[in-house]
């Protein structure tokens, strides 16, 4: 029997890789052999190339999808469409059963370029509304998988389906114990996860820092601070590790995490829940996004799983406040947290993307 082959897609952020990263073991497994399609400098080609430096990675140009004023978008088209030159180019080389996308600007030029080929195209939305980019790749496309429910309605009901989070089983394979100690913390005080998304987040690392003094009074703090945001004045401070970015860790530091401030993005928040960890979302406000990110925290205050704050109108004041209130109300958290269904395995996410293969 002839090994088939899968091409996988998505980036720009690490959101809109980490189910990638998750279904690939899943999918090698099955006897599929695996290429990744990505931009020449995007976040995707460090997390893919790290985590299975035998895939095969190409890159290919593209655009930003803008909904705002740029000189750029006259001329990001022309990359755009060079962009489905070179996946078209790449898919007839690697003859795919079918193509997986998980959005981003990076994909729209591999999804048309799979409609060209006559190639079928599995979309995943792990928004409550469609980015953009699976906007542009709906038509395109043979079936779109969401998280959210409330998605649903933006889709086509004929070639659409809610499958819910699907969490990578690494994640589950986290010890408190190895994220203590890679952090050089004990266990006399909670222990408090800061992270501001893969690109890291201003607001939320100058809320955090400006109140060290009297966070570290209570706990020891973890903080993913984005690269190129490390405080080297705040090097070798006791209870507090910065991080630029961390990929195996993040299991381990996950575990020791008492409580977490983030970011409101969809696979971050679900794996949050998944490990049961009570958390303050700070979603990316709509003046600098599509404001996918305050419907995913609203939907999860909503159901009581997160506390919430504005960062347009965030405080060093209201920072501390939330994060003192999401200590006290954290055992209620966890309780809601535990009714929830359980996520769907990785293996089962690569059952749903084959069954429309080619």
């Amino acid at each position: 029997m002839n090994e088939k082959s899968i091409i996988l897609t998505g980036g720009g952020t690490a959101g809109h890789v980490s189910l990638n990263e998750a279904i690939i073991p899943s999918l090698i497994e099955a006897g599929y052999k695996v290429h990744y399609i990505g931009s020449h400098d995007g976040i995707e080609k460090e997390i893919i190339g790290n985590a299975f430096p035998n895939i095969p990675y190409h890159s290919i140009s593209s655009g930003k999808l803008r909904r705002y004023f740029s000189m750029k978008n006259f001329s990001d088209p022309f990359r755009v469409m060079a962009g489905v030159g070179q996946a078209f180019s790449i898919i007839k080389k690697v003859k795919p059963t079918v193509i997986f996308s998980k959005g981003g600007f990076v994909s729209v030029p591999v999804v048309m370029a799979a409609k060209l080929a006559n190639i079928p195209v599995v979309v995943h939305e792990s928004d409550v509304t469609p980015g953009l980019a699976n906007k542009i790749a709906q038509p395109f496309a043979s079936h779109v998988f969401t998280v959210f429910k409330e998605t649903m309605k933006h889709l086509p009901n004929d070639k659409s389906t809610n499958t819910g989070s699907i969490i990578r089983q690494q994640l589950f394979e986290g010890n408190k114990e190895r994220g203590l100690t890679f952090c050089g913390f004990t266990t006399d005080k909670k222990v408090l996860l800061v992270m501001g998304g893969s690109l890291g987040s201003v607001v939320i690392n100058d809320a955090l820092r400006k109140n060290l003094n009297t966070l570290l009074d209570q706990y020891q703090i973890i903080h993913l601070c984005g690269k190129g945001n490390k405080d080297a004045s705040l090097e070798n401070l006791k209870g507090y590790k910065q991080f630029e970015y961390v990929t195996t860790e993040l299991p381990d530091l996950l575990y020791a995490a008492d409580l977490v401030v983030s970011r409101a993005g969809s696979n971050s928040i679900f794996e949050f829940l998944a490990l049961h960890k009570p958390m303050l979302l700070i979603p990316l406000s709509a003046t600098k996004s599509r404001g996918d990110q305050i419907l995913n925290a609203r939907l999860f205050k909503k159901q009581g799983f997160a506390h919430v704050l504005d960062e347009d109108t965030m405080t060093t004041a209201t920072f501390l406040a939330a994060v003192m209130q999401l200590d006290k109300e954290g055992d209620e958290m966890i309780d809601r947290m535990l009714d929830v269904e359980q996520p769907k395995t990785p293996a089962e996410m690569v059952s749903l993307i084959t069954q429309y293969e080619k």
